[in-house]
């Protein structure tokens, strides 16, 4: 068989798979190892109202807790994990196996990704004590993770940043920061000799043992923001680590919960939480002004859609209090990998035109964030950036 012929096997195979049963009298019958593919994806994406399926393709998982944790094993074998994660969150909204969660045999045989954690999350006041468990072991098995993934660059970017700022005015020579100096001393330019003299020096500050930053981490826990609870949880508790910041994480629904004194263990602030329920934007943030005892050496960090139920017009009279205080404000409509978020567009613009851009921002970006903040660089250029860089993606 030639090259040619064997290419174009493989594409009408691939057809097979994407048709299913549908195409069996065209394209010939799965078999084997295609065949256990086929009918995996069959179970999950034929299952809908009997008179809607197609006439040649039993499909379905029904309610039985054995069937799907069996299809569960079935399609790791089959998939890669990255697909085995989509096809899971697509079997719990289409087939609603959130009930079946609850149980301890089932979650031994999920795949573990953040959208099954936001899942657990949203179930956590009504999980059984016998299942709870083996939740937490897949909450920390994703949060062990996360951590691999985040701690290194979050600590370097952070440390960066906090030297960087701390500048003195007589530094070392290894330490002088050039850029800063030489902008600073251009009106000392000679001409004749093409050089600028300096008469000041900036330099970068030495690591120090004090607090320099505080970070007030403001998360929005209602039932869209699932993955930035996840994620912020995380962050939250890689920042409290590092002894030159004071981090706080508040989370809230129209309740206001403070978490700070679980930092030290990621997997209990995430139990903390509670998804779901409305939002009152204004009572967090002013619980969160509380905490800010040193305006100009905090950052206050909003996480929500701006989806506000509480009172808007005090809600932006509190930003642009601390603002005008000096404090570091940002706002994140998400902070997750799932792409552009839905929010309100009033409350963002009106946000925008105090001088507080709200944007998105991935997990992997969140660390250079925190730079900028630290640094008090202007955010508008650094949301602009995500916002091309996800347009382009």
């Amino acid at each position: 068989m030639s090259d040619g012929d064997e290419a174009a096997r493989e594409r009408l195979r691939r057809w097979r798979l994407v048709l299913g049963g549908a195409a069996d009298e065209s394209l010939g019958k799965a078999e084997g190892r295609d065949g256990a593919m086929d009918a995996a994806m069959a179970a999950l994406y034929d299952a809908g109202p009997a008179e809607e399926r197609p006439a040649k393709r039993s499909a379905g998982l029904g309610g039985s807790a054995p069937k799907v944790a069996r299809w569960l094993g079935d399609i790791r074998e089959y998939f890669p994990s990255t697909v085995v994660q989509v096809m899971q969150a697509d079997a719990i909204e289409r087939l609603d196996l959130t009930r079946l969660l609850l149980e301890p045999e089932m979650l031994a045989a999920v795949e573990p990704d953040v959208h099954l954690v936001g899942t657990l999350l949203s179930l956590n006041r009504v999980m059984p004590d016998a299942t709870r468990e083996a939740a937490r072991q897949v909450v920390r098995t994703v949060v062990e993770e996360l951590e691999r993934r985040i701690t290194q660059q979050t600590r370097a970017a952070v440390t960066g940043a906090l030297n960087r700022a701390a500048r003195i005015s007589r530094p070392r020579h290894a330490d002088i920061d050039w850029d800063r100096t030489i902008r600073a001393n251009l009106k000392h330019y000679l001409a004749e000799h093409r050089t600028v003299i300096p008469e000041r020096l900036i330099g970068y500050g030495r690591r120090s043992s004090a607090v320099q930053r505080d970070v007030v981490l403001c998360v929005d826990q209602s039932g869209s923001m699932a993955a930035s609870v996840v994620f912020s949880g995380v962050f939250a508790a890689v920042l409290a680590s590092m002894r030159s910041l004071r981090t706080s994480l508040v989370v809230f629904d129209t309740a206001v919960v403070d978490l700070t004194d679980e930092l030290a263990d990621p997997v209990e602030v995430l139990f903390g939480t509670q998804l779901g329920g409305g939002t009152d934007i204004n009572r967090a943030i002013a619980y969160s002004q509380q905490l800010i005892t040193r305006p100009r050496d905090s950052i206050f960090v909003l996480i929500s859609d701006l989806y506000e139920g509480g009172v808007r017009e005090e809600m932006l009279r509190r930003v642009a209090e601390m603002t005008a205080a000096g404090v570091q404000v940002v706002v994140l409509l998400a902070l997750s990998d799932e792409g552009a978020p839905a929010y309100d567009h009033e409350n963002a613009a009106a946000l925008a035109a105090l001088g507080v851009p709200a944007f998105a921002c991935t997990p992997d970006a969140f660390p250079d964030l925190m730079a900028a903040a630290i640094e008090r660089r202007d955010l508008r250029a650094f949301a602009e950036r995500l916002t091309e860089k996800s347009t382009t993606a």
